[in-house]
């Protein structure tokens, strides 16, 4: 791989760590105690150190050790996790996507930049201070050897002495070598064993027939221990047999292992279950026997005593749990979305290009070709869905996003938030995900800082301390919903009317349906906050977010529950690019709607007006030739597609039903983008352009004065 795709992989991936570790971050705030979620920011903080580490990104290493410090006092329970440890660690992973930014960038780091971390790490070097200075990563729980009974019989390790007869002979004095075991930790137990001594008149005096088994405590690591023997190692036998206590330790770290180890020795060795010299011997053991009789290496260190069963078996597990991971992340490729805008562009060619094909098989009616161009047009709608499935995605990053948003906004404004997280696994275009981010970002703030009151008040009100906020995704009619709703005090109607009179939008003795009131907070400029706060209240962003939304042929409306909250609902397609459409022709104009949103066609009645009785329904209808003032023709016949949003229905009056097709939308030219009505445009077959209708939109256009005055006939009749 070249250096800098691998650069590109790293900078992406710390990014993704970044925000598993600002979720699990959020998580802990509710949970302080989660021993996985501590383990799971441990591990980002970790990885993104070693990663920076193996490119030189020195500014990235010194940051992240200190925070990896910090986290290593808080995985061992040493310092407590409180808001304001949890507000200090959001920071600090802030501040790593910053350097990543910028080393991204060039690699400069700008004043505010260096300003910034100073200040951090000042933080977090004080609140590490605030327990004892630093510790070293990944080590295992201290004893304190002042106190002896602090120490019991589960806390001992075990060592198994054997000197060779002859170590006397080169120099080394075995008495010494146990002397100075005593600088690691306090001998608890020493047993001398002499059944190798011969019989008297065979003694040799320069030689040591003496074995030791010895119970010592000691907060060492095994390695520390064995070091103690090191200039001993070829004239002895050491076992060293770790605390059972220190199994759950020894685990710990083995799950918390890089995913680069995958050897049974090598996770043994990592996590300091056994020594680089017994790891040796046991692979030197290993070697020795035919292949068809090998042994595997964990029972020959659990023959050896080396290590336990116990730590095996948990090396095993991992092994296969990382196997396992490889595996899947084999079939996973990454591709750069340029390259997958630019298949998805192919395939609307191929799409008009087949739609094409079989207009002429149509029209030169030959039977042969129509049946291939059958079979192509279904191959296309396949490749089409495999193709638009690539870049669809899950919701749910998304709204997870919020709640270091609802976090901090919340702390902001002293209020307490709840937020409830529902269809997270709801799919649509990567596209819609990117751009509807910043709409929802504005409504959760004003949700946050208008709607929900602060505790106080809700408790007045007889309502929980806490506030509830949801955010909400499902699909509906061919659609995606998705919802913000609060359980705050509501839209204050009476406060919304007298600011657009002030404003001039609307008369003072003009009557108002609900809808209309609300639809004036979207007007530029528009605010009843009575006070500007950071957050909100200057009038700033309420018409952005529709205009936002339509860009993406969405559409927004609220639902008011005075005194018990508000719910904005945006409607977006599930896709920009490729539908199932449903065609239709009014004088020499085509029209395209969303198949989804088609309920049923049927025959216009002569003597309907503005409205028919659709099985005791009231169904408003909406005629396309005058809305669109289109040259009048006489048919036989007109037709009726019902079409229904969001629970609302019409009728389209239209000349002509043509059937369904796969439409490639494009967007409109800039001199007709915007038209009331319609949302974008495709080419047919024939090469002629069809007009893309946005539903929801003629909807709201359509006359429900008629509506009412059916409902009265229906009554009188």
């Amino acid at each position: 791989m070249d250096l800098n795709d691998a650069l590109q992989t790293f900078f992406d991936e710390s990014r993704g760590l970044l925000t598993d570790m600002e979720a699990a971050l959020i998580y802990l705030e509710q949970t302080p105690n989660d021993p996985e979620a501590i383990n799971a920011v441990f591990r980002a903080a970790h990885t993104i150190k070693g990663a920076a580490g193996l490119f030189g990104l020195d500014d990235i290493v010194l940051f992240t050790h200190h925070l990896e410090t910090l986290l290593v006092l808080v995985r061992e329970g040493s310092l407590d996790l409180n808001s304001d440890l949890i507000g200090l660690l959001l920071q600090s992973g802030d501040h790593v996507g910053h350097l990543l930014d910028a080393m991204e960038a060039g690699g400069l780091r700008n004043d505010s930049l260096i300003h910034k971390e100073q200040q951090l790490l000042a933080q977090l070097q004080q609140a590490s201070g605030s327990v004892g200075g630093a510790v070293q990563v990944a080590s295992l729980p201290k004893v304190d050897f002042s106190n002896p009974e602090s120490l019991n019989s589960d806390e001992l390790w075990h060592l198994s002495l054997r000197f060779s007869a002859g170590v006397m002979q080169e120099g080394f004095e075995p008495a010494s070598f146990i002397y100075h075991l005593r600088t690691l930790g306090r001998i608890v137990q020493i047993s001398t064993l002499t059944h190798a001594l011969p019989a008297l008149s065979e003694i040799e005096p320069e030689n040591c027939y003496l074995g030791f088994e010895i119970r010592f405590a000691s907060h060492a690591s095994k390695s520390e221990i064995e070091g103690i023997f090191e200039f001993v190692s070829q004239d002895c036998e050491l076992r060293i047999l770790p605390p059972d206590s220190r199994l759950e330790d020894y685990l710990r770290l083995i799950d918390e292992l890089p995913a680069d180890r995958m050897r049974l020795g090598e996770i043994l060795l990592a996590c300091g279950a056994v020594t680089e010299h017994e790891l040796q011997r046991a692979l030197h053991e290993q070697a020795q026997e035919p292949g068809e009789e090998r042994h595997p290496l964990g029972e020959i260190l659990i023959e050896e005593q080396a290590v336990q069963p116990e730590l095996v078996q948990g090396a095993i597990g991992r092994q296969t749990e990382l196997r396992q991971r490889q595996a899947q992340e084999a079939k996973l490729i990454r591709v750069h979305s340029d390259k997958l805008d630019a298949l998805i562009n192919r395939v609307a060619e191929l799409i008009i290009a087949s739609s094409a094909v079989g207009v002429l098989a149509r029209h030169n009616k030959d039977r042969a070709m129509r049946e291939a161009a059958s079979m192509v047009s279904r191959l296309t709608e396949q490749v089409r869905d495999g193709a638009m499935m690539l870049r669809m995605v899950e919701i749910g990053e998304t709204f997870n996003r919020f709640k270091r948003l609802v976090r901090d906004v919340s702390k902001e404004t002293g209020k307490e938030i709840e937020l409830h997280i529902g269809g997270a696994d709801t799919e649509l275009d990567k596209i819609l995900v990117d751009k509807i981010a910043d709409p929802l970002t504005h409504l959760v703030r004003n949700a946050i800082d208008h709607g929900i009151e602060p505790p106080a008040l809700r408790l007045q009100r007889g309502k929980p301390a806490a506030g509830r906020l949801e955010l909400r995704a499902y699909h509906e009619a061919g659609m995606i919903v998705i919802e913000v709703c609060d359980d705050g005090a509501g839209l204050n109607r009476e406060r919304i009317v007298a600011k657009a009179i002030q404003k001039g939008l609307v008369a003072a003795d003009v009557e108002l349906t609900d809808a209309q009131v609300w639809e004036m907070i979207f007007e530029p400029g528009f605010s009843t906050a009575e006070q500007v706060s950071n957050l909100s209240g200057r009038g700033v962003g309420m018409d952005v977010v529709k205009r936002n939304i339509e860009a993406l042929r969405g559409s927004i409306d609220i639902e008011n529950r005075t005194g018990h909250g508000a719910s904005f609902r945006i409607r977006l397609p599930l896709t920009l690019a490729i539908i199932d459409g449903f065609l239709m022709s009014v004088s020499d104009s085509h029209y395209v709607v969303p198949l989804d949103a088609v309920i049923e066609c049927i025959q216009l009645t002569p003597d309907a007006k503005n409205y028919v009785s659709l099985r005791g329904e009231v169904l408003p209808l909406l005629r396309l030739r005058q809305h669109f003032n289109l040259e009048k023709r006489d048919l036989r016949r007109e037709n009726v597609i019902v079409v229904q949003v969001g629970g609302r229905k019409m009728g389209l009056v239209v000349d002509q039903l043509k059937g369904e097709l796969q439409a490639v939308i494009k967007p409109l030219g800039p001199l007709i983008d915007g038209l009331p009505g319609i949302s974008g445009s495709a080419v047919l077959g024939t090469g002629e352009v069809a007009l893309m209708l946005d539903i929801q939109e003629l909807i709201n256009q359509a006359s429900y004065t008629a509506i009412d005055h059916a409902k009265i006939a229906i009554t009188m009749h």
